[in-house]
C-alpha cells in the first residue's frame, strides 16, 4: 500500500486509525516517522515520505514519534492473509526466530538460501530480517523499561540484544532518548495522570503499560483495529478450555504457554479499545514470542473493514455482520497442541473432547505454579505425548491410532505445524494421516496455521446455520456459494457458528 501515495495521504490527513500497521510516515523536515493516525497537524505532502515498516523508516534514518509511538501499531493484516516466504519469514520473525536461530535459522526454516530471504524482504518490506529483527527488539527494550524496574543490562539481554552498548545505540537511534530517559519519561506520565486522577488513555492503539507490575509479571495493551467483537472470541476459548491449561478467571481468559527459554502464564481481558493482558514469565527473554502468540491467538492484526466488507457484500450474510461486525477466528498459542485437540474433538462433545484433553494433560503434562488461579500444568509435549502407551487412552482404537500417528509424526518432525507451514503442503501432510478427513484437516488450517480461507462445508453447526439463512445446506452446494466469500471464509464460518446460542458464542459471566 505504501506505493499508493494518493491513497496513503488521505489516510493521514484523515488520521484514519484502520491503516495503522499497513505503512508508516516518515517526515523529512523532522526525521520522525508516525502512525497514519498520529494525532499531530499533517506535514506537507512533499515532506511526507511512506514506507511499509517501522524498520525500513528506522533503516532510512527516521526515529519513532513520541506522541503516536508508531512501533506499536497493529501488525499488518497482510502477513496473515498470504502464505508465501515473506508473509512466512514475517510471521517467525515475529516470533524472534532471528533472536534465536539467526538469518540462516529463518532462511533453513523456509527452504531458501539466507541471500533469497534478504533479497525478498528488502523488495518487499525495505528491511531485511536484521533490521526488522532489530526493530522489534528495540519494541520488546522499550516494553521492559517501561513496564518492570529491572535494571537496564538484564533488560538488554531479555529483549534479544548481543550486548549492552548496542542496547543503548539501538535505544538512542530508534527513540530519540537514552534507556534511562525512557524510564523517566514513562514515570512521569504515570505521575501526571495520577496527579490528575484521570483514566489511563484510551490510545486504541497503544500497548502502554497500565500499571508497573511486580517481578517477573508485565502487564501491557494489545492494540487492534476496530471494531472487534469478543463474545464468540472469548466465549469460545473459555468454552472449550482444557482445565489445568485453561480458564476463564475474573473477567480474563487465563492458560500457560510453553515458551524456548521457559513457561509463562498469560491473562486476556477485552476492553472497548483494547486487550489488556498480564503476563508471568519464567524468562523475560520469552516476551516477544509471548506477546507474539497472544495476538495470534486473538487474531489481533487482522483487518475486520476488509473481512467484513467482502462478507456483506452476500445479501445473507449482511445481517450478521451488521448485528455484530469484526468477529474474528479463536486460535492458538501453540499448532502442535491444538491439532491434538482437534483429534481428542473428533464426533464428540466439547465436554468430552475437554474431558481426554484434561487426563492427558494430568498424565504427562509439566506442572506449573499459579498463585493468581487455578492453573497447574502446561500442555504435553509432542514428545511426550509420543511416548505415551496407547492402550491406556479411553478412546476407540482407530482414534488411538489416529492420535498416536498424529504426535509421533510431530515429535520427529515429519510434520511440522506454525507460523512457518505452508498451507497448502501441511494441509497435504494432515489429509495422508490415518483417521484425518476433511472437517480436521480444516479446523487445523483455521485455527492453528491461520489460514483466513479455510472452509469447514461439512460441519453440522455450518450447515445448520446455513440452512436457515437460505444458504446452500450440502457441503458442494456450500462450498460453491462460499467462492464469493474469498479470502475470509474462515470468518464467514464465524459468523455461521455464531447464530446458534451454544456457550461458544457468548462471554461467560
Amino acid at each position: 500500500m505504501h506505493t499508493d501515495h494518493e491513497r496513503c495521504l488521505r489516510a493521514v490527513r484523515s488520521k484514519d486509525a484502520r491503516f495503522d500497521g499497513w505503512f508508516f510516515t516518515a517526515v523529512l523536515t523532522t526525521r520522525i516517522y508516525c502512525r497514519p493516525s498520529c494525532p499531530v497537524v499533517p506535514p506537507k505532502a512533499r515532506n511526507m515520505r511512506f514506507y511499509p515498516s517501522a524498520a525500513a523508516c528506522q533503516q532510512a534514518g527516521f526515529r519513532a514519534c513520541k506522541r503516536c509511538r508508531p512501533d506499536t501499531s497493529p501488525g499488518s493484516p497482510e502477513w496473515n492473509a498470504r502464505a508465501d516466504s515473506v508473509a512466512r519469514a514475517m510471521r517467525l520473525i515475529q516470533d524472534g526466530v532471528v533472536d534465536r536461530e539467526g538469518v540462516h535459522g529463518l532462511a533453513g526454516r523456509l527452504g531458501y538460501s539466507a541471500r533469497q530471504i534478504e533479497r525478498q524482504l528488502l523488495a518487499e518490506l525495505g528491511a531485511g530480517p536484521l533490521a526488522l529483527a532489530r526493530a522489534q527488539r528495540a519494541q520488546t527494550a522499550r516494553l521492559l523499561i517501561e513496564t518492570t524496574g529491572l535494571p537496564m543490562a538484564e533488560i538488554a539481554f531479555a529483549a534479544g540484544f548481543s550486548s549492552i552498548r548496542t542496547f543503548n545505540d539501538t535505544v538512542r537511534e530508534v527513540f530519540a532518548l537514552s534507556p534511562s530517559e525512557l524510564r523517566a519519561r514513562s514515570a512521569d506520565g504515570r505521575r501526571r495522570r495520577a496527579d490528575a486522577s484521570a483514566a489511563p488513555s484510551a490510545d486504541r492503539s497503544t500497548d502502554r503499560p497500565a500499571d508497573r507490575s511486580a517481578p517477573g509479571v508485565i502487564s501491557l495493551r494489545l492494540p487492534f483495529r476496530a471494531p472487534l467483537t469478543p463474545d464468540n472470541l472469548f466465549g469460545h476459548l473459555a468454552a472449550t478450555a482444557v482445565p489445568g491449561v485453561e480458564e476463564w478467571r475474573d473477567g480474563a481468559y487465563r492458560r500457560t504457554l510453553s515458551l524456548p527459554y521457559g513457561h509463562g502464564i498469560v491473562a486476556l481481558s477485552p476492553r472497548p479499545d483494547h486487550i489488556a493482558c498480564r503476563l508471568s514469565l519464567t524468562d523475560l527473554r520469552d516476551l516477544t514470542v509471548a506477546i507474539s502468540g497472544c495476538r495470534r491467538l486473538l487474531d489481533l492484526d487482522a483487518d475486520p473493514v476488509a473481512v467484513d466488507e467482502r462478507l456483506r457484500a452476500d445479501p445473507l450474510l449482511a445481517p450478521l455482520v451488521d448485528k455484530a461486525p469484526g468477529r474474528r477466528v479463536p486460535r492458538t498459542v501453540d499448532a502442535a497442541e491444538f491439532a491434538v485437540r482437534a483429534v481428542l474433538g473428533q464426533q464428540v462433545s466439547t465436554a468430552a473432547a475437554r474431558t481426554h484433553a484434561a487426563r492427558l494433560v494430568t498424565a504427562h503434562g509439566v506442572p506449573v505454579h499459579d498463585p493468581e488461579g487455578g492453573l497447574t500444568h502446561l500442555f504435553p509435549t509432542s514428545e511426550a505425548l509420543a511416548a505415551l502407551d496407547p492402550e491406556t487412552l479411553a478412546f476407540p482404537r482407530s482414534r488411538r491410532t489416529t492420535l498416536t500417528t498424529l504426535v509421533a509424526a510431530l515429535a520427529d518432525g515429519t510434520l511440522r505445524l506454525g507460523p512457518d507451514s505452508d498451507w497448502d503442503r501441511a494441509r497435504a501432510q494432515l489429509a495422508a494421516l490415518p483417521g484425518f478427513g476433511p472437517w480436521t484437516v480444516e479446523v487445523i488450517a483455521m485455527r492453528a496455521l491461520a489460514d483466513p480461507d479455510a472452509f469447514l462445508p461439512t460441519d453440522l453447526g455450518t450447515r445448520r446455520a446455513a440452512r436457515e439463512l437460505g444458504l446452500p445446506a450440502t457441503p458442494a452446494a456450500l462450498t460453491a456459494r462460499a467462492a464469493d466469500w474469498r479470502p475470509w471464509r474462515a470468518y464467514a464460518v464465524q459468523y455461521l457458528w455464531a447464530t446458534s446460542d451454544h456457550p461458544v458464542n457468548h462471554l461467560p459471566a
